[in-house]
């Protein structure tokens, strides 16, 4: 570890036992980082510097910002930190909002301070705030006066957040009131490139959200892994999608990663599938990152869009069904680009370009990242054989004092909790999480494939997958279906999606059980919340 220069050690202190973190790889040339580094000077200072400070980086429904004034913004908001809000280095600054110019201007002053951000999902009510405010010890919160009643409460509760600022309000104590009379130079913290700069929160799928301690070079290496060897983009992109920057796939695909190669983001605080569609004709969009789901759902709207401008698609946030990559493709011509990540690691590790993609696998390893599937024992499988992913590369998990660490780390590698097999070519194909593997009968079942074969079915909208408890067989599988309009809920819709899937795949595979339901459980990220799905 290098000389931090926190002056509150709290996250520093409480990172893993060496002992207990992943290997960590940094073989690439551009992961070669210096012993000073704050991610804030690379991914946006350094563009005013080189004198592209009038290039366009940030569109919102309040502002348009180039470099130099998302520069000059960060700045005054930093003064704002240091000066009215008595921030120092390592303190935790809890971020609340819906995804906008402001709130990545937010970000990069907390970076410039020397602070460590922690950004929260705008949908979180008091109880889920305060177990992330006691967690990370937050001390400080730059907040949307819009959703300010819930973080108040939190306060109430949890005292240990002394000052809350708000933005997007009218008041003279706002920020943007207080930041008005502040310099448009702050000079930045001369932060380690190992000083923590981000806690992440898992986004709780299993219900147990869990903080990810990240530094500064994992900002960059994710920026210099990923994007330059499967996406591509160019300065001249303008980049769109719906992931909350609080999530650390949105947080990426909308401002780190555009960012690092000088291009532009379209941040949109409500990204549903019409609303994303109809801002990626008007702002002339080429770039996408949303969830399979909102693509699935996007699709059947396509016609209604002038989408010539998108060129590049993105997936991760959940598996991508073949049936989804398939129906995009078929209405825009777009080839998916899938992947992978995780809070834990950062951003994705295994992916594939639009000409290397094949439908069903999520793709390759990522450049910069090593990856394999293990048998319970921790050893290597052959090609074809299920088993746990395991990943190490330039970032991996360290959890915030947390015991679960020993269960994600083993012998260096991180264990995603999905279960893959790797093929003769080196394609990783999902199967499911690890504790969504269906037993039925001695059969072991992959959840998202009968998914997948539901999906290809006329009538299904949306369906998730689990093992129900059966006595004769362990687990028989159940399906939740939501269907599409004009379809009717019956006996003889449940014989025929039950058909179908028998005649799709394996018929030992087929949904013994399925419940028709309105809407399925997500989180914000938009993953599918299968634990609520097993709730009676």
């Amino acid at each position: 570890m290098h000389r931090s220069a926190h002056v509150d050690t709290f996250a520093r202190d409480r990172l893993p036992p060496p002992e207990q973190w992943p290997e960590l790889l940094f073989e690439l040339p551009s992961l070669q980082f210096p012993e000073r580094l704050n991610c804030a000077s690379e991914l946006l200072d350094a563009w005013v510097a080189q004198g592209q400070g009038d290039r366009t980086c940030l569109t919102g429904s309040r502002h348009h910002w180039t470099y130099a004034q998302l520069q000059a913004e960060a700045n005054r908001i930093a003064h704002v930190l240091v000066q009215d809000m008595g921030v120092v280095p390592g303190n935790r600054v809890l971020l609340r909002g819906g995804n906008s110019p402001m709130l990545a201007a937010c970000w990069f002053a907390i970076q410039k301070a020397g602070a460590i951000a922690v950004a929260t999902m705008p949908l979180l009510r008091a109880k889920e705030l305060g177990q992330i405010i006691a967690k990370a010890q937050v001390t400080h919160a730059l907040c949307d006066a819009a959703l300010g009643a819930e973080l108040a409460q939190a306060q109430t509760d949890h005292p240990v957040l002394q000052r809350v600022v708000h933005y997007h309000g009218e008041g003279a104590d706002g920020l943007e009131a207080l930041a008005a009379g502040k310099p448009a130079q702050f000079s930045n913290v001369d932060t380690a490139s190992d000083d923590v700069c981000l806690i992440a929160f898992t986004s709780g799928t299993t219900g147990q959200p869990k903080g990810t301690m990240h530094f500064h070079r994992d900002v960059m290496a994710i920026c210099r892994c990923w994007p330059p060897h499967c996406l591509r983009a160019t300065a001249d992109d303008v980049f769109i999608g719906s992931p909350p920057l609080a999530f650390t796939f949105g947080l990426g695909g909308l401002v780190l990663f555009p960012m690092s190669v000088g291009a532009s983001s379209v941040l949109l605080e409500k990204a549903t599938p019409d609303v994303l569609l109809g801002a990626i004709a008007q702002h002339r969009a080429t770039v996408c990152f949303t969830a399979p789901t909102s693509y699935r759902a996007m699709a059947a709207q396509v016609a209604q869009h002038d989408l010539r401008s998108l060129r590049k698609c993105v997936s991760a946030g959940e598996a991508l069904p073949a049936a989804t990559r398939a129906l995009w493709k078929e209405a825009t011509g777009i080839e998916l680009i899938d992947g992978i990540g995780a809070t834990e690691m950062l951003h994705i590790f295994i992916s594939h370009d639009e000409a290397g993609a094949r439908p069903g696998a999520t793709g390759r390893v990522v450049p910069g990242y090593q990856a394999c599937v293990l048998d319970d024992e921790g050893q290597v499988l052959p090609a074809g054989r299920i088993g746990r992913l395991a990943v190490k590369g330039p970032t991996g998990c360290r959890y915030l004092d947390d015991e679960r660490q020993r269960q994600y780390v083993l012998k260096g590698w991180n264990l995603t909790g999905d279960a893959y097999l790797q093929d003769a070519d080196g394609y990783f194909v999902y199967q499911a999480r690890t504790d969504d593997m269906i037993i039925s009968g001695g059969y072991n079942i992959a959840g998202p494939e009968v998914e997948s074969a539901l999906l290809a079915h006329p009538a299904v909208a949306e369906c998730g997958v689990i093992g129900q408890p059966d006595e004769e067989r362990g687990q028989v599988v159940k399906a939740f279906v939501v269907l599409r309009p004009g379809h009717e809920a019956g006996p003889d819709l449940v014989r025929q999606l039950q058909d179908y899937v028998k005649a799709t795949i394996a018929p030992y595979k087929y949904p013994r059980a399925i419940e028709f339901l309105p809407s399925l459980p997500r989180t914000e990220t938009g993953k599918l919340q299968r634990f609520r799905l097993r709730q009676p």
